[in-house]
């Protein structure tokens, strides 16, 4: 909208939060691409940004395609029952660019959101957090490859969770749940990091933090928050970091080259 657009949000039925009345919207179903494309008709939707993932698949009746789209179906439903959220996203990205639609990141559009490599608090990990940072990374790297997730934490220089189809906020969840029932050390101190997928279309889901994953993070004992630089949303900045620095934590935009260098090191 600043930059001069007046943006149509088509939200998922069940998946995604209430959109406040200011901003035009409109709800569809899950695999219903027919309504999408009557409104990519009639509002003349040109450009289109993809916010977030999706937590679940489609069951085949709620599949809807334009007749035109037909000969698509049975590879689009092994896409998004088979497969992991990235390929999912492509088959999406496919069909709006079938409507005549150019797909754009939003790091394209909303730059300053993007983290950059340097730490964005107060204060700098120490060298036990360059430690959880490294083994959280290696986790969160390995995930990706398999196409499951995009996070994973450590404590004490070993990982204790593994980001899965239920997000990061339920991922920190847990590892609240572990301090509370001493299944892992009670100390504070372990880190949250968040790695795009070495294989993702940057165009959809790229990871993302904001005010609430730091206290999600601070719920779970953690010392601090690592995402990936250029690859990765701050979202709600000033907010997130004047959290961080009142509870003196950390979050720091990390390479994945130099990580990958440090953990060859090690090995």
């Amino acid at each position: 909208m600043a930059a001069g657009d007046a943006p149509l949000i088509i939200a998922l039925n069940g998946q995604a939060e209430a959109i406040p009345d200011r901003f035009e919207h409109a709800y569809v179903n899950l695999g219903d691409a027919v309504r999408v494309q009557k409104l990519v008709t009639d509002y003349g939707i040109e450009r289109v940004i993809l916010s977030g993932g999706i937590n679940r698949r489609p069951e085949f009746r709620e599949v809807r395609l334009p007749l035109r789209l037909i000969a698509r179906l049975p590879g689009l439903l092994r896409a998004l029952r088979g497969s992991g959220d990235d390929k999912v996203l492509r088959a999406i990205i496919a069909l709006f660019e079938q409507s005549g639609c150019q797909v754009v990141g939003a790091q394209d559009i909303v730059p300053d959101l993007v983290a950059e490599e340097r730490t964005l608090t107060a204060r700098e990990p120490a060298a036990d957090d360059w430690r959880n940072i490294m083994a959280a990374y290696d986790g969160a790297d390995r995930l990706g490859e398999m196409d499951i997730g995009q996070g994973a934490v450590s404590v004490g220089g070993r990982i204790v969770a593994l980001e899965g189809p239920e997000g990061t906020d339920e991922m920190l969840r847990r590892v609240a749940d572990l301090r509370r029932t001493e299944r892992i050390s009670t100390r504070p101190g372990g880190v949250l990091v968040k790695l795009c997928k070495r294989q993702q279309d940057l165009r959809a889901d790229l990871p993302s933090i904001g005010p609430e994953t730091v206290d999600r993070a601070r719920e779970a004992g953690l010392a601090g928050i690592a995402v990936e630089a250029g690859r990765s949303f701050v979202l709600d900045r000033d907010e997130a970091v004047a959290k961080a620095d009142a509870l003196s934590m950390f979050i720091i935009g990390i390479a994945r080259q130099n990580l990958d260098d440090m953990i060859r090191e090690r090995r």
